[in-house]
């Protein structure tokens, strides 16, 4: 069991703990549940910014950073607890025993795990339950440089890429980036390949 508990308690979650015992159990219990259908890919993000507004509706005090640190915390307790298959009894076992939570916390948790563990403990993710940043929406278009520290010579067209990403952790972030035209046809091509690839599959 101390091993077991090392595993679903890592130093660095504590913090988590904190703003845990300060939100409603239908709050909470709201946060489980998309953490539990992002784990099963039942979703592709959790709106940390939408949870956060809720929650200070609510009264509670915080902020996005530490929202997404209770998501994080949830989703790496279940994930794990999902791969070592435990009981509702051993989850809440270690986690009332690391994080002196309330009782409604805990019923929030046991209420979750008694639904939801099985069904995720034997899904085809288990194995591997974080799953990777999914690609939401992809978006370009061409400027034309006006001024630049760095570069010499402007008024050269680039392409801007906007990728919206859902992160493992359930967080939606928007990654742009400039490419040179030879730089976008490049990477034009490598899509075009990839899709004919995917064709023969």
């Amino acid at each position: 069991m101390r091993h077991r508990s090392r595993l679903l308690c890592p130093a660095g979650l504590e913090k988590a703990s904190d703003l845990m015992k300060l939100l409603p159990p239908d709050l909470f219990a709201e946060l489980c549940q998309q953490s539990i259908e992002h784990l099963q890919w039942q979703n592709s993000g959790v709106d940390q910014t939408l949870l956060c507004q809720r929650f200070q509706a609510a009264g509670v005090d915080t902020n996005v950073d530490e929202v997404r640190n209770v998501l994080n915390a949830v989703n790496y307790l279940f994930s794990t607890a999902a791969k070592h298959k435990l009981s509702t009894d051993a989850l809440l076992s270690v986690v009332a025993s690391h994080y002196k939570l309330p009782k409604q916390t805990l019923q929030v948790f046991r209420h979750v795990w008694n639904e939801e563990g099985e069904k995720l403990s034997g899904t085809e993710c288990s194995r591997d339950l974080l799953p990777a940043a999914q690609l939401l929406d992809f978006q370009w278009k061409i400027g034309m440089a006006v001024s630049s520290d760095s570069c010499k010579s402007l008024n050269h067209p680039y392409v801007t890429v906007q990728l919206k990403v859902a992160e493992h952790s359930g967080q939606v972030q928007n990654k742009v980036f400039e490419m040179t035209i030879p730089e976008f046809q490049n990477f034009s091509k490598q899509f075009k390949e990839m899709s004919a690839a995917l064709e023969n599959v």
